[in-house]
């Protein structure tokens, strides 16, 4: 027997795009809806074409090179009170927009049809019924979103189950249940759900039941599953849960746990195995750094810090993990820092293709060295390749390709324009080379003096670009005179790696990062 299918309907390209400080470009829409349609998502809303140019060029677009699989949406809401579906601004934009399936928004509140739209009751009813045919008579598929469904059933029962029934009766495909203020537990949401499937099938209807929820308790996850437990056959959401206020429910999250946990069909295994990579993209795009603790797919989704913690996961890997990282395209990760034991060290050693001995007086050396650099400020949970550096140095036989003999640094300001200059000598094999550069700041002076004192020896530098630079002052009480820790993020192609450095000197904290990232490069 097949499991149960779940259709998965992503909203990130209208709800994702409401987030605080996400703006996504027509471009960036048209990738992800491409990447998701790869993945095998059953609809892509691409926005509200009656709204922006934005979104109009999107939907242009995906018009001349449609989708390969999955069913473009575009969202509107029902005909204004007292008008006609002819005339309605917002009905012409979708039939401008040529998608094959609209989406529209009706009130399933009398407390927000009566205070919000200023209507009467029976008015809304019509606005819902009269939309929806009107698309359906267009030969589109329409999919009714009742907006603030469950704050609605909570107050009137049978008007909202009523606005329910209008849109099936009228030929909606879905009608999908919205928790759209966020403020509903997972009891709610089942009661709901099971009301409106009741309703459907007494009235033989064949539309089906969605669910949409939003992050405002931080159960918006948990209200989708509830809501697909209790007979939601769609699930509505965006990638990594972008959304206006707290957010939405995050497809990510809910796909993976209807499909690992409850062992329903949602999207190709192939699909949930790119999650992470999916989840990156989307946050690379938004331009946002993705939380290090996002469930399945976060940096540290998978980490292990604590010392009893490693060595359980060495002796077991499902020790302290609920799934196979590998799963969803994550994996497990050790994190070295005052918390190490020596497994914690042995193990991220052997991430690198290093085997340390346990037993080796230099590996619980190792281990006492790397607390003390913690407690001078050192952190290498987010720079692997430093701790690698530090690994690597360790070996007897490690020979570092360059050392800095010395460096300076000066900024100038010549009235408006400020200047900055660096020097560096560098010794490689005996022979030190003296260069100077200069650059929009002093680090940027001093990086761009190091890259031209090695360039010539160390070609492959060329391809290193520095990606994010970061700061944090660890005791701000010393003013500034206080320890700086300095991260660097360099990558070269796709390939990225970060490193750190510590100093009361902010220059010479940089230095001791690109320094490493430079050497790192070598070996990379």
């Amino acid at each position: 027997m097949s499991a149960r299918k779940i259709v998965v309907y992503d909203t990130t390209l209208r709800d994702g795009a409401q987030g605080p400080a996400v703006s996504f470009s027509a471009g960036d829409k048209e990738r992800i809806a491409r990447t998701l349609d790869g993945l095998g998502f059953d609809y892509v809303e691409g926005g509200f074409p009656g709204s922006n140019p934005k979104d109009e060029e999107l939907f242009a677009r995906l018009s001349s090179q449609p989708l390969q699989h999955a069913r473009l949406a575009a969202f509107g809401a029902t005909r204004r009170a007292g008008g006609r579906c002819d005339d309605d601004a917002n009905l012409n934009a979708l039939i401008d927009s040529e998608a094959p399936v609209w989406t529209l928004v009706g009130k399933s509140d009398v407390w927000q049809v009566g205070n919000v739209l200023q209507t009467t009751p029976s008015e809304n009813l019509a606005m819902v019924e009269e939309s929806v045919a009107y698309g359906v008579a267009r030969g589109r598929e329409v999919i009714f979103d009742a907006e603030h469904f469950f704050d609605g059933y909570a107050r009137d029962a049978e008007y909202a189950i009523e606005v329910c029934l209008s849109a099936a009766r009228a030929g909606a495909s879905w009608i999908v249940l919205c928790d759209t203020n966020g403020g509903s537990l997972p009891e709610a949401i089942r009661l709901g759900v099971e009301a409106v499937r009741a309703a459907l099938e007494d009235t033989g209807g064949r539309a089906r039941v969605g669910i949409h929820t939003h992050n405002d308790c931080e159960l918006a996850v948990a209200n989708s599953i509830e809501g697909v437990m209790a007979g939601a056959d769609m699930v509505q959401g965006t990638i990594n849960g972008y959304g206006e206020r707290c957010g939405n429910a995050n497809l990510v999250s809910v796909v993976s746990n209807l499909v690992l946990k409850l062992g329903l069909e949602a999207l190709p295994e192939t699909s949930v195995e790119r999650f992470t990579e999916l989840s990156r993209t989307v946050a690379e795009i938004a331009n946002l750094a993705l939380p290090l603790q996002q469930p399945f797919v976060g940096y540290g989704a998978f980490a292990h810090k604590g010392g009893q913690h490693v060595a359980a996961v060495l002796r077991h890997k499902d020790a302290y993990q609920h799934i196979d990282p590998g799963v969803v395209g994550n994996e497990a990760r050790v994190l070295v820092s005052e918390l190490s034991g020596r497994g914690n060290v042995l193990a991220k050693a052997r991430e690198f293709g290093l085997e340390l001995d346990r037993d080796d007086p230099q590996t619980r050396w190792l281990v006492q060295h790397l607390k003390e650099l913690e407690h001078q400020g050192y952190s290498y949970e987010a720079a692997d390749a430093s701790f690698e550096m530090l690994i690597r140095r360790l070996q007897p036989d490690y020979v570092a390709p360059w050392t800095v003999a010395d460096f300076t640094t000066q900024v100038r300001k010549n009235g408006a324009s400020v200047h900055a200059e660096a020097t560096v000598k560098v010794d490689v094999g005996g022979t030190v080379y003296h260069t100077a550069a200069s650059g929009n700041g002093p680090v940027n002076a001093l990086d761009a003096a190091l890259r031209k004192a090695l360039g010539p020896m160390f070609p492959s530098l060329d391809d290193v670009s520095l990606h994010d630079y970061k700061v944090r002052i660890l005791d701000g009480d010393a003013g500034t005179a206080a320890t700086t820790r300095v991260l660097v993020e360099s990558g070269r192609g796709t390939k990225r790696w970060t490193t750190v450095g510590c100093s009361s000197n902010i220059i010479e904290a940089s230095l001791l990062a690109l320094v490493d990232s430079l050497e790192y490069a070598i070996l990379a």
